[in-house]
């Protein structure tokens, strides 16, 4: 029991933190190119509690955690917070600005892996043994980044990576595929217990661990 809450207490703050910082981030980059609706809402805030969803960012995860923690091996952490407001029709440039808005949450997420990974090197260069609290969290910190930004550019509307690949195709043809996005959590969910998303998600993983391994 006691290994447990001390698995939980190692996660909290990455998952809490790497969430909240990619929605603000969405928040951010929508004002940027001129749509103000998430500033109006409150939303472009570091402040955890504005963003917390009470399942995907409390319940999923714990959820997660408890099966990985019972069956054992490396389970797959990931959580969602409450979406930052978007009108698309606010951008100055939509179809193009809709690119920047959406890459924004997962770079925020591959900026906070890097944060963790210079943390890490500063607690081992300060006599920090790995397996000590604080090095367990960085460690933890660059995993749930990693997979936060790899989770989000999965080209699926309505993640990120949907958003993404709208914004590149031609009018016509984005128009097709974003009719795809009333089904996209559920095509996610088959794709998480088929076992399928993990062999999606290599790719962006690989170029995450990638850059990465340039501040190691």
């Amino acid at each position: 029991m006691e290994s447990f809450i001390q698995t939980i207490a190692v996660y909290a703050l990455p998952v809490l933190f790497g969430i909240t910082l990619h929605e603000a981030a969405h928040g951010y980059v929508a004002r940027y190119f001129g749509d103000p609706t998430a500033e109006q809402a409150g939303r472009i805030s570091l402040n955890p509690t504005r963003h917390i969803d009470l399942m995907g960012t409390i319940i999923v995860p714990l959820f997660l955690l408890i099966s990985t923690k019972l069956l054992g091996g490396a389970g797959l952490l990931f959580g969602w917070a409450k979406p930052v407001p978007v009108n698309w029709s606010k951008l100055r440039n939509p179809k193009k600005d809709i690119l920047w808005v959406a890459l924004a949450g997962p770079a925020s997420n591959l900026l906070m892996g890097i944060f963790w990974v210079l943390l890490l090197r500063l607690l081992l260069m300060a006599g920090v043994d790995i397996q000590d609290f604080w090095g367990k969290m960085a460690i933890a910190g660059v995993q749930v980044n990693l997979v936060l930004m790899a989770l989000n550019l999965v080209p699926l509307p309505p993640l990120d990576g949907g958003r993404i690949v709208y914004s590149l195709l031609p009018q016509p043809y984005a128009n097709q595929y974003a009719r795809i996005e009333p089904y996209g959590m559920l095509i996610l969910i088959v794709l998480m217990f088929t076992g399928a998303l993990w062999t999606i998600l290599q790719p962006f993983l690989a170029f995450g661990n990638g850059i990465i391994r340039l501040f190691l």
